[in-house]
């Protein structure tokens, strides 16, 4: 029997991407970069946590900002096409005609179709939003999800490129074991994420990695 395979979890795997990108650069540059200028891990921990914390909280508001943003778009544009069946109700019949044209429907069944749907408002209202307007309804919940996801991927990533510091006295050290550990991490971040969202895994791996490792070069 044929079995559709499709991923379903597009706006996690979104959330947790730029959380865990930036997560893992960001922390591993500003690392690097007081590792060229300090001789204490202790300051490039605190300043690492510091960074943590401060980048967490804007990302996982930029989050939410952007799920509330989305909702109240569409709610927008959800009252303008209730208005706009409303008041020209032919211009819309119109308007789902040249929609289902676009798929080859005959004129006949265009107009069939039309004026079907033209009895139920709701439903007739549902078609012009997905189809002339290309808008899903936005899930209500999504923008706090969006600031968890992305906050609390940003802090597991920004965890990683700490840790050299923790288990070592130098900073040149903490580097050395920083750098190891983060830039293996951005290469099996690369590689997962790649293998989810489809495209070449290796391909996506050495991008991430490359990326991760440029920002660090520039900030030491």
């Amino acid at each position: 029997m044929h079995e559709e395979k499709h991923f379903t979890s597009s706006d996690l795997i979104k959330d947790i991407v730029i959380g865990m990108a930036d997560g893992l650069t960001v922390p591993f540059a500003l690392a690097a970069g007081l590792s060229g200028a300090v001789h204490s891990n202790d300051i490039i921990i605190t300043a690492g946590v510091a960074e943590i914390v401060a980048g967490s909280i804007a990302m996982g508001l930029g989050g939410y900002l952007a799920g509330r943003t989305d909702v109240e778009h569409y709610d927008s544009e959800l009252k303008r096409e209730f208005a706009e069946v409303e008041v020209v109700p032919e211009k819309e019949k119109q308007e789902v005609r040249e929609v289902l044209a676009e798929y080859g429907i005959s004129p006949a069944l265009q107009h069939e179709v039309a004026e079907e749907l033209s009895r139920d408002k709701k439903q007739w209202v549902d078609f012009m939003m997905k189809f002339e307007l290309n808008m899903e309804k936005p899930d209500a919940l999504r923008a706090r999800k969006s600031a968890f996801n992305i906050g609390a991927s940003y802090i597991a990533g920004g965890t990683v490129p700490l840790l050299g510091y923790f288990v070592t006295d130098t900073p040149e050290q903490g580097l050395l074991i920083s750098s190891i550990v983060t830039v293996s991490f951005l290469f099996i971040f690369g590689y997962v994420k790649t293998k989810f969202t489809g495209g070449s895994p290796l391909q996506g791996a050495m991008k991430t990695m490359l990326i991760g490792v440029l920002a660090a070069g520039a900030a030491f």
